[in-house]
């Protein structure tokens, strides 16, 4: 079924047109031309906003050595062309002093373009997860998609938007610390309705800690407050860490999963961070 879903709306169209662009020219296919560099602007659309020095050195000097051979797409804007997938390329180009390279023109729109953008991105695995909540925001509110009209065309879980886009509720600084790959997107989504969210961001960064022991303080410091808090887990079974995972990724909550060794029973705490999300639980788990 996760298959299935994967190849399912807007993302089986962009896996097309890239196949489209790979493959000989036909009748119905799109052909390759060649443009100038400088007769081509970057896409405002592009959901990414770093680019890793590194790798993006390893692209110039791979592109200098064999030129670009995969053509980037764009599309006609503004008397010039504008790109809607491919922009690494296209810099990598510049850098390496080239004057042309081959694209791919198609006369989309910007809902398309933005569609686009974002999936080429979240496919090939390089948008951090502030990035890509910032795509899915944008979708939302330029274009009217809902959660799960944008689920179905990306490929992925309801509840995996639901959580990327509750990430831009934290404070700027510490969105920030999850794009420079300094807090990742585990403890991010745990500080996410906590009062001093910075402090404690800065705090998992000096002292090094897991996603595991954050979610512990917090659900103390809750308990101080009269909120009843999970107790303290009894073993670090990397089994029942990515059971947690995975249930906490489901249900959009932090979960906390406690087995004593060799026992056979245990307990399943779930933290809600305000009433809607308790709404929403018991409405999943209500649900046949």
């Amino acid at each position: 079924m996760a298959e299935t879903r994967k190849k399912s709306g807007l993302g089986r169209g962009l896996s097309a047109l890239l196949d489209d662009i790979a493959s000989p020219p036909s009748v119905d296919a799109p052909s390759v031309v060649r443009l100038p560099v400088a007769d081509i602007a970057t896409n405002p659309y592009q959901p990414r906003r770093h680019f890793d020095e590194q790798a993006m050195a390893e692209l110039v000097a791979s592109v200098r050595a064999h030129g670009i051979l995969q053509p980037i797409l764009v599309r006609p804007h503004a008397g010039r062309h504008q790109i809607i997938a491919g922009e690494r390329r296209w810099r990598a180009a510049q850098a390496a002093g080239l004057h042309e390279i081959p694209v791919v023109v198609r006369p989309l729109d910007d809902r398309q373009v933005s569609e686009i953008a974002l999936i080429e991105n979240i496919q090939r695995a390089d948008l951090n997860a502030i990035e890509e909540a910032r795509g899915y925001q944008r979708l939302i509110a330029e274009h009217g998609h809902t959660q799960s009209a944008l689920a179905d065309i990306v490929g992925k879980s309801r509840s995996h938007i639901t959580n990327l886009l509750r990430l831009l509720d934290l404070p700027t600084p510490v969105q920030a610390m999850v794009e420079t790959g300094t807090l990742s997107m585990g403890h991010a989504r745990a500080l996410v309705g906590t009062a001093d969210a910075e402090a404690l961001a800065d705090k998992v960064v000096r002292q090094g800690l897991s996603v595991r022991a954050l979610e512990q303080q917090l659900a103390g410091g809750r308990g101080k407050q009269g909120a009843p808090s999970p107790p303290p887990a009894t073993a670090n079974d990397p089994n029942s860490e990515a059971l947690e995972s995975q249930l906490a990724e489901a249900l959009g909550m932090p979960v906390a999963l406690q087995v004593a060794a060799g026992a056979s029973s245990g307990s399943l705490t779930i933290r809600f961070a305000d009433l809607d999300q308790l709404d929403m639980l018991c409405a999943r788990l209500g649900a046949s």
